[in-house]
């Protein structure tokens, strides 16, 4: 691969890693909607999302396959394809007031995002040459990615103005600007010329094909890459759980925040993902996985609990984006400050986490990336448990749910992830 085309290639990546953000970011304010449009509890809120994410465990294999077969450029064009399809689906789920289609919309869309995921992390750790270097790839990928994730909110939370009045047709606008992202991303990666180095090896030196079971086998064979999926699992669920939760917590009648200064406070939490994302690609190539993973998962676990525990009633100042689109300083439950700052943990763990699981697999790297993408629906699955447990014992306290996830995370950093600890048996 020549040096230009790898350029290319990774602002391709980029690109299309700020797609996938997009898109899922559309599923927390869309929580608000379905409250309000089809009076759905906290737990019914999230099936948009656990529709989304579900759709992982049904394309992640597929994905994968479809990636080894037919390499990263026509793996792309497929899943733009199918994601302009799903999102237009959501658009008629606001024409025919339907939650059915609606949820239909967004597990189509969850397929796209599934071969988008799968075709973006490997290449990018493939241009960086993995290690660290691979690492800092996805990291400053990531960036982009919670860029579009901090407008999502925002944006559909100026849409819908009033939370207890809210449709699914009011956040069209978004809706269109999902389709028109497609569409233009179809045209340049069919014009763009993007580097296959496996499709290419296999020209040059074929090997002998392996069979679909005996590939997952192998790769499943790895203990370091078996507890990375179970971390990816249970990563994907906290990411989304914090805003998705804080967004219905702020905007319920007992704390009665408007849908457009909530979603300012949600996107403020992908922000710090950002700005995380950003530190993270800047010192990823001299900072070990292991070391990110094991820092921000025990903070992590420090501004949960302090989110927890902190009195419900104390509101501090938080900036926020006014309806008619000026800032201004608005009170804010302040544990809700401390689910936010999470953004700056959750920000490189996802990158860390890939980047530890597939180190050393060969081979196997292509299944392994499918695999990934399948345990990608703990993403939809944590934060419907997280709902439902919101209904049942409150708001706060369903983020014990997440406090959790984030302590088997710490585990997988100082134990799990080494290679050293050789094959399942």
């Amino acid at each position: 691969m020549n040096k230009k085309g790898n350029v290319l290639a990774i602002v391709i990546m980029f690109f299309l890693f700020a797609m996938i953000s997009f898109v899922t970011g559309l599923q927390n304010p869309m929580g608000i909607i379905v409250k309000a449009q089809f009076g759905a509890s906290n737990a019914m809120s999230q099936l948009g999302n656990l529709a989304n994410f579900i759709a992982y465990a049904f394309m992640g294999l597929p994905a994968g396959l479809i990636l080894k077969k037919y390499g990263y450029k026509i793996t792309s064009l497929l899943a733009v394809s199918v994601g302009f399809v799903g999102v237009g689906i959501s658009f008629l789920s606001g024409v025919a007031e339907s939650f059915g289609v609606y949820l239909t919309g967004a597990f189509v869309s969850g397929f796209s995002m599934c071969m988008l995921n799968t075709v973006v992390n490997p290449m990018l750790n493939t241009l960086g040459g993995g290690g660290n270097k691979g690492n800092q790839l996805i990291q400053l990928g990531g960036s982009l990615n919670s860029l579009a994730a901090t407008i999502v909110p925002i944006l559909v939370g100026y849409l819908i103005g009033e939370a207890a009045s809210a449709t699914i047709s009011d956040a069209n606008p978004a809706l269109f600007i999902a389709m028109g992202i497609f569409a233009l991303a179809f045209v340049i990666i069919l014009f763009s010329h993007i580097p296959e180095p496996e499709l290419e090896a296999a020209k040059t030196n074929p090997q002998p094909a392996e069979g679909t079971l005996k590939s997952i086998k192998g790769a499943l064979s790895y203990r370091h890459f078996v507890f990375g999926i179970i971390a990816i699992f249970v990563y994907v669920g906290v990411e989304v759980g914090i805003p998705n939760i804080a967004n219905l917590y702020m905007t319920s009648p007992e704390v009665g925040i408007t849908a457009g200064v909530a979603g300012t406070v949600v996107g403020m939490y992908w922000l710090l993902m950002l700005v995380g994302r950003l530190v993270g690609g800047v010192i990823g190539g001299k900072v070990s996985s292991r070391a990110m993973m094991i820092t921000v998962s025990s903070v992590a676990i420090c501004f949960l609990l302090l989110g927890m525990f902190l009195p419900e009633g104390k509101m501090v100042a938080f900036p926020a984006v006014n309806s008619d689109l000026t800032f201004s300083l608005v009170y804010i439950p302040v544990g809700v400050v401390f689910f936010v700052l999470c953004g700056l943990c959750t920000s490189v763990m996802w990158g860390s986490i890939f980047n530890l699981a597939v180190e050393g697999l060969g081979k196997y790297t292509s299944i392994a990336s499918g695999l990934f993408m399948v345990m990608v629906c703990g993403g939809g699955v944590l934060p419907y448990i997280q709902g439902a447990v919101a209904d049942a014992c409150g708001y706060i306290n369903s983020y014990w749910v997440l406090v959790i996830a984030v302590a088997y995370m710490l585990f997988f950093a100082l134990f799990g992830s080494r290679p050293a600890a050789g094959k399942t048996k």
